[in-house]
């Protein structure tokens, strides 16, 4: 479903992804591990589009990134770390306003809407402007803006940044529900627990390289916790 082969991204002389290869498989949660600023956005950005690579290639069901870039966006929703909505617009404007960019039928729009509404909690918060909205509560109107269309493939750059206990627990929530909806999910994070807890693979990134990529089940069976086999692979890198 989503296939990174031999990429690499250079801004300047700067190398943020050094050469990584990932393959996510149709309806899996596939984790991107790392400290801030291990190349964890800058990856998701080269799926999405966003970036083209320097080098390598990278297919989103089928379609490549670099000569159907148009393709691939329509075929996956993008949830960046800034959540970027209009203040002055509510809720339900925020996400009407993308789901007719995303070309979805004005007969069926209010109907979706109404739908995805209903998914995240958000109901009693549709007329409400999005700058008087809680943090989780925007999180969700950002997720809400990003799967209006209900695209195969979702990226979600650590989405549960800055959340409370409680709307980071809707968020996780939410992201199993979409897997068991069939969704393919690319999950950014450098949160242990919470990456153990929904990811099916993960893949540890240290300054732009893939250390190691490997099931939740077999890590755990290997090294008794997410926790101690990423330490040992960032340790190995730097000794």
């Amino acid at each position: 479903m989503i296939s990174i082969q031999n990429v690499s991204k250079r801004f300047g002389k700067f190398k943020a992804v050094d050469n990584i290869n990932i393959e996510v498989e149709k309806g899996e949660i596939f984790g991107l591990l790392g400290l801030n600023g291990a190349g964890k956005t800058t990856t998701q950005r080269m799926v999405s589009t966003v970036f083209q690579p320097s080098e390598g290639n990278i297919t989103v069901n089928g379609f490549n990134s670099k000569s159907d870039s148009s393709e691939v966006r329509r075929n996956i929703g993008f949830l960046p770390t800034e959540v970027g909505l209009y203040d002055r617009l509510t809720a339900r404007e925020v996400i009407k306003y993308f789901g007719i960019l995303n070309d979805i039928d004005e007969n069926r729009i209010n109907d979706k809407i109404d739908e995805v509404l209903e998914k995240l909690s958000l109901v009693e918060y549709a007329n409400k402007r999005c700058g008087k909205l809680s943090r989780g509560n925007k999180q969700k109107v950002a997720i809400a803006r990003a799967i209006i269309h209900e695209p195969p493939v979702f990226i979600f750059d650590e989405p549960t940044s800055g959340l409370d206990v409680i709307s980071s627990r809707a968020v996780l929530d939410f992201v199993k529900q979409c897997k068991d909806d069939g969704r393919t999910i690319l999950y950014s994070s450098h949160s242990m627990y919470e990456t153990e807890e929904i990811c099916d693979k993960i893949a540890v990134i240290h300054d732009g390289k893939i250390l190691m990529t490997d099931s939740i089940e077999h890590i755990q069976k290997e090294h008794g916790s997410l926790e101690k086999a990423f330490i040992a692979a960032v340790k190995g890198e730097r000794s």
